[in-house]
């Protein structure tokens, strides 16, 4: 056993509401890991469309690792969101044309936070919001309805808005040894033989299995 079939959009049989986005996913500036599943019954392989202000003359990415869990209604935005602010209005009036295009914003005028880096095995609750330039650290969580406007960091609970940590889910010395780990790299085999160990709370009795790989 080897388990599901990465490659297949639908791993559930009779319940497309979860979808392995890696298969459904066209912008190349979104790229998502193996086994990341996005839920929501309405339309889970259509989300791309929880990708907002994406334009690709920004170039900015959204990076989602594996094994990561995305419940319904999950938002991110992106930089094309921005607008100027140093100036007395934040009105866009250059996108509109017919002259108004003499006030341009020149490059580095536009808040820019940079790519969207969500980790390996992050669980991000529904109708969660993530701004433009936030990392999620691995194993991290957060919680439903939170804004995240700020890094957070691995193995860390974060929720409300703006999101604040609620809990860490390991002691500092433990996030840092999963890390090193980082069973969502291994041959999906061995991750099959060893879910017991993964899904456990026996980090030691982890790294005894990653050792022998």
């Amino acid at each position: 056993m080897h388990g599901p079939d990465p490659k297949t959009k639908h791993p559930m049989p009779g319940f497309p509401q979860v979808c392995f986005i890696k298969n459904t996913v066209q912008n190349p500036n979104i790229v998502i890991g193996d086994y990341t599943y996005y839920d929501d019954p309405e339309d889970s392989v259509n989300f791309e469309r929880n990708v907002l202000y994406h334009f690709p003359f920004i170039g900015d990415k959204l990076v989602i690792g594996k094994f990561c869990a995305i419940a319904r209604g999950v938002k991110f935005i992106m930089n094309g969101a921005n607008h100027k602010i140093s100036g007395i209005s934040t009105y866009p009036f250059q996108i509109f044309g017919s002259g108004w295009e003499a006030v341009m914003p020149a490059p580095g005028d536009l808040p820019f936070k940079g790519d969207t880096i969500i980790g390996n095995d992050v669980w991000i609750g529904y109708e969660a919001l993530i701004m433009p330039g936030v990392r999620i650290g691995n194993g991290a969580i957060v919680s439903s309805r939170s804004v995240v406007v700020s890094d957070v960091p691995p193995y860390t609970i974060v929720g409300g808005n703006p999101a604040k940590p609620i809990k860490q889910r390991f002691e500092p010395e433990d996030a840092a040894k999963l890390n090193e780990i980082a069973w969502w790299d291994w041959p999906i085999e061995k991750i099959t033989e060893h879910l017991g160990k993964i899904v456990a709370g026996d980090i030691d009795a982890l790294r005894q299995c990653a050792s022998s790989l």
